[in-house]
């Protein structure tokens, strides 16, 4: 019997899964069970009871039936993750590593603490990491997938002004308040001393490594790459592209356990094993070490950028003209101009600011330049910035003259879920779908059964 055949059949029961006790009898106890199949997935009420807890961790609330809602969400990633399947849609193992993580600080965040978290799982991180990996997996080959679908959806300005012009004046959106701001970024320099001290301490590994010393040992000890330690240094399977020039010169030259010389790249100064290539895949761990700056060249750095912001307040330098000159950041070439990564725009909610930038952007007026704070870079890099407010928008209700990106996001948003739907009943005309008798009261943004 086909695999396919065998859950259509099971799902008519459904599928018990049970716990046996021996002793005097045997007791049986239903411990989850199977509420719906779609195509080759099943899905248990496990999976619906762990997606609440994970949203209730957050603080999200689904409304008057939550169990309903998220059954037609996970029914809709296994669609689309079938489909990934069938077009042998992967992510990097990478991407999934960086998705656990972001996640995992995000609950921490949430929640107040590493402890709290794992005392509400009743786990530890580490096991929140294995259980997180596969689910998280296939929530990005989905996403990946759901890309694919909409990858040639566009909106023209006549479509965004159609869009807006079809909304109620309830319908219309409340835009929260937002801040423009521009930045100077200065890197403090490093010491050659500083340099010289990490290669010895590098070297030192590397001779401990060939002399037979565990490069997975060293990499948990003593690396600065925290993501990449608690793995003994592994960093999974990347494309060419994905990584530092450098790194993948050396790394894609290895043989599998051969361990490279010191190797530069802007994150700081490596030690490279392979682990496995796969064509133009390769998977290596890594020991990261990087240069401290001294105090002194810190307080310099500081120095430096609270001088130039009096410079600019007294009007005798332009901050444009100043990020040019002066800053490290590629942005400096703009003007200094920050762009939100998370929408793609040059205005900032206030949850979309570091806390401790926010802190201080909040009690500035527009026009004033924030004193020097400390930042990281985007290779991990100590650094130092100062922040001019620019704008401050107040909430109001969206218009086409000040919110015209916005407006076009919705419209985009809202014709790329035409497509998606149009996609979706195509896909259900060829697809074996059973939901559970338990769940025949939902209302489902999918007719998901015919």
């Amino acid at each position: 019997m086909k695999r396919s055949n065998l859950l259509s059949h099971i799902s008519l029961i459904p599928l018990l899964l049970l716990l046996t006790f021996s002793g005097l009898g045997q007791e049986k106890v239903v411990i989850d069970k199977v509420v719906a199949v779609i195509g080759n997935s099943a899905i248990l009420k496990s999976d619906i009871i762990e997606q609440k807890r994970m949203l209730d961790a957050q603080g999200v609330e689904l409304g008057r039936n939550p169990e309903c809602i998220l059954l037609d969400d996970i029914m809709f990633q296994k669609l689309l993750f079938n489909q990934a399947v069938i077009d042998s849609v992967v992510v990097n193992e990478a991407q999934v590593e960086q998705e656990i993580e972001r996640r995992l600080r995000f609950f921490i965040q949430q929640i107040g603490s590493r402890e709290r978290l794992e005392e509400y799982y009743g786990k530890s991180l580490d096991e929140l990491r294995d259980e997180f990996r596969d689910p998280i997996r296939e929530q990005l080959i989905s996403r990946m997938m759901e890309s694919q679908i909409t990858r040639n959806v566009s909106v023209t300005p006549s479509e965004v002004r159609a869009f807006f012009e079809s909304l109620s004046e309830d319908e219309i959106p409340m835009v929260e308040s937002e801040m423009a701001m521009s930045k100077i970024m200065i890197e403090p320099a490093i010491q050659d001393f500083e340099i010289q001290a990490v290669k010895d301490r590098l070297e030192g590994f590397r001779q401990r490594i060939l002399d037979g010393e565990s490069f997975n040992t060293l990499a948990i000890l003593y690396s600065d790459d925290a993501g990449s330690a608690r793995r003994g240094g592994e960093l999974g399977f990347y494309q060419r592209g994905d990584l530092h020039p450098e790194f993948e010169a050396v790394a894609f030259n290895l043989r599998p356990g051969e361990v490279s010389e010191i190797v530069e790249t802007r994150s700081g100064f490596h030690i490279i094993q392979l682990i496995e290539r796969r064509g133009e895949q390769v998977n290596a761990r890594h020991l990261l070490l990087q240069p401290k700056v001294s105090p002194e060249v810190e307080a310099e750095t500081r120095s430096k950028l609270d001088s130039l912001r009096r410079v600019i307040m007294r009007g005798d330098l332009a901050f444009e003209d100043a990020a040019r000159r002066y800053s490290d950041h590629p942005s400096g070439r703009s003007g200094g101009v920050m762009v939100n990564p998370f929408a793609g725009t040059t205005r900032f909610r206030s949850d979309e600011i570091e806390p401790n930038l926010f802190f201080l952007i909040d009690q500035l007026e527009v026009g004033e330049i924030s004193r020097p704070i400390q930042t990281m870079t985007e290779d991990g890099k100590m650094a130092y910035k100062i922040v001019w407010l620019r704008d401050r928008i107040e909430p109001h209700r969206a218009n086409l003259q000040q919110d015209y990106d916005f407006i076009q996001k919705l419209a985009l948003q809202e014709k790329k879920e035409r497509a998606i739907m149009r996609w979706v009943e195509r896909r259900l005309e060829h697809t074996y779908v059973r939901i559970h008798d338990d769940y025949a009261g939902c209302e489902f943004d999918v007719k998901w059964l015919r």
